[in-house]
């Protein structure tokens, strides 16, 4: 039953995914795709969160959230194809930013979820 509540989840991540990610990359006129930066960010931010929370105890809607939710939002190989299309568009210098911002927006961000549930559960 627990892989039906995880379809669920990723249900909506995945709609929410192209919903924010139009809505955000809709606002910005540059080739940065900041759609996809929005939702790793908020992605790992909630799984930052959940791993926090985790630590008190396991329940379901962990996989739900955790694996569903988030797993269908934040998106590696979209991070990646739109590294790639913008060195080929001769856009390396925001091609290496793009790369360096989500790795280190995706760590920093993911921190801060865990410290914030660790402080608020301790």
């Amino acid at each position: 039953m627990t892989y039906l509540w995880v379809a669920l989840g990723a249900a909506v991540g995945a709609a929410l995914r192209y919903l924010i990610d139009r809505l955000v990359q809709s606002r910005h006129g540059s080739l940065f795709p900041w759609g996809t930066f929005t939702v790793n960010g908020v992605g790992s931010l909630i799984l930052g969160l959940l791993t926090g929370v985790s630590l008190a105890g396991d329940a379901p809607w962990q996989w739900v959230i955790g694996t569903g939710f988030c797993g269908a939002l934040t998106t590696y190989s979209t991070f990646a194809w739109e590294t790639v299309r913008l060195t080929e568009q001769r856009a390396g210098v925001l091609a290496a930013v793009n790369a360096i911002a989500n790795v280190a927006m995706g760590l920093g961000a993911a921190t801060v979820g865990y410290l914030v549930a660790d402080a608020v559960l301790r």
